[in-house]
């Protein structure tokens, strides 16, 4: 056969091969002239390739882009073919269902996927209906005792890199101090990260590298099942994974041991999941307590010192709202209105300020750097007074929507906690996008919004007196890229810039 093909004469040869890319260039001409949603705008290259989407992804700074194209296109732009950005946050209350992007960010055996990559919309719910209560405001809190050798110990560290003038690499030293919170929450064991700074194991990177990996291979997600099983088996990911493993299997020990079941902190995230495993292990298995432990560390603790770092970052950049809120914390202890550490409940009903400067670090900063894609369900959707139809890909970015002037005035990009404070501030709050708004970012956004409002004034215990003076760190990675004062580390999540604290006056 091959040997006819190429006896073929003159030309044809040229012909047989170039059939398949005059076929394939057909299709995508056909599929742009009988597509509804041809008018729509965006890039023009968008509408044929989303090798657009992927470079732009690529250049670390999405987030920015997305703001660009809304600000020339209007509240609907086209970034790939079939896969479009709103600027309406109502259209998330109107879109259900993962989008293919999550097939990026789940196993190949999508029965192993967690709560966050779980395209089955029944088996999510059930998942979600067994951890909902772990995941309670009031289970929550009760665990604030857990975070508080956390705390000190940040604060120590925080002195002595202060007094032997170090800089203070806020985002790594916060990253290390969520890593510690979240293994004593979930296990009651700390990753130990705290005591020297260092991520000897390589977890930081490997969280890094499997972010990049679901966001690039989620742009064609087909590419997942091909990939997936070559990927490395050693590393940082594999020793988070052993960790979880080993304390699961050594709190299934001590709690059978009536000698070591005994304590008298609270019982952790783990301690009450192997309780119930142990009364019925079909509803809570072994494998859905590894599983929802892994989610934890890998999904919670990064968000959170990306949010932590944002917090510090603007009070450094603003300093008559860090004034304030010194005063702020300084009344209320002169008052005795709060403690040393400060607890969950009084930094909600005493401190109002910090609550305000928290969610507007969350709205100029949110973690994510992506939209939360969804697919229009059957009978497609009206969004944004346009009706998309089934199938097709929509999401709405955090960047863009926390900008839009509509919502949060016409200083929509500027600094202004106080806006939070005034009669619009609840209000404003049902706009907010910085967790998501899909009721499976429900859980994770109450063990977030915990620990920022929780711990958010950890610093202002040491650093409330003392005059920071701020260096903004040069250094960037392949996918970093650094832009007014902000530096995004990596396309999912956009990540506030390394804060070099020199000194503490």
């Amino acid at each position: 056969m091959i040997e006819r093909i190429f006896l073929l004469p003159g030309g044809s040869l040229t012909v047989l091969l170039g059939l398949p890319l005059i076929l394939s260039i057909s299709y995508v001409f056909i599929y742009i002239l009988l597509d509804p949603l041809r008018h729509l705008p965006g890039p023009r290259i968008a509408r044929f390739t989303r090798l657009w989407y992927l470079y732009q992804i690529y250049q670390g700074r999405f987030e920015q882009v997305n703001i660009e194209l809304h600000q020339k296109y209007g509240p609907i732009v086209r970034i790939a073919p079939g896969e479009y950005s709103l600027d309406d946050v109502n259209a998330a209350k109107v879109i259900y269902g993962h989008a293919p992007w999550y097939y990026a960010w789940s196993p190949a055996d999508p029965n192993k996927s967690g709560l966050f990559s779980d395209l089955n919309p029944h088996r999510h719910a059930s998942q979600r209906r067994k951890f909902a209560s772990a995941y309670s405001m009031s289970t929550l809190v009760s665990y604030e005792q857990y975070v508080d050798h956390c705390t000190a110990l940040l604060i120590q560290r925080f002195d002595e890199l202060a007094q032997s003038h170090h800089i203070i690499d806020f985002y790594h030293w916060l990253q290390c101090y969520a890593f510690d919170v979240i293994g004593e929450i979930t296990f009651g064991v700390r990753f130990g990260l705290l005591d020297m700074g260092k991520d000897e194991a390589g977890i930081f990177t490997a969280i890094d590298g499997r972010n990049a990996y679901g966001t690039f291979v989620g742009i064609y997600p087909f590419l997942n099942n091909l990939i997936f099983p070559y990927l490395p088996k050693s590393g940082g990911v594999t020793f988070v994974l052993s960790f979880a493993v080993n304390q699961i299997s050594k709190k299934m020990s001590s709690l059978k041991n009536p000698k070591t079941s005994r304590t008298d902190r609270p019982p952790d995230f783990v301690s009450k999941l192997v309780a119930r495993h142990e009364e019925d292990p079909e509803k809570i298995t072994k494998a859905d307590i590894q599983m929802i432990c892994q989610s934890n560390i890998s999904a919670g603790s990064d968000t959170t010192a990306i949010s932590l770092s944002n917090i510090m970052y603007f009070l450094m950049k603003h300093p008559e709202s860090f004034g304030r809120l010194r005063k702020e914390i300084d009344d209320a202890a002169t008052n005795k209105l709060v403690s040393d550490p400060v607890t969950f409940k009084q930094a909600q009903e005493h401190l109002p300020f910090l609550q305000a400067v928290i969610k507007e670090a969350l709205r100029l900063h949110p973690a994510v750097g992506l939209g939360l894609q969804r697919i229009v369900p059957e009978g497609g959707a009206d969004i944004a007074e346009q009706k998309f139809p089934p199938g097709a890909t929509v999401g709405v970015n955090a960047w863009v929507s926390h900008r839009n002037q509509v919502t949060f005035g016409t200083d929509a990009n500027e600094w202004r906690p106080e806006r939070w404070l005034e009669d619009s501030g609840k209000e404003l709050e049902g706009h907010m996008l910085s967790f998501g708004m899909a009721v499976e970012h429900a859980l994770g956004r109450i063990l977030a919004c915990w620990r920022c409002r929780t711990r958010g004034k950890l610093a202002w215990q040491r650093v409330a007196n003392r005059e920071p003076v701020v260096r903004e760190a040069d250094r960037f990675q392949r996918v970093n890229i650094k832009a007014e004062g902000v530096e995004t580390v990596h396309p999912i999540h956009a990540q506030a810039p390394i804060l070099g604290l020199s000194q503490l006056v």
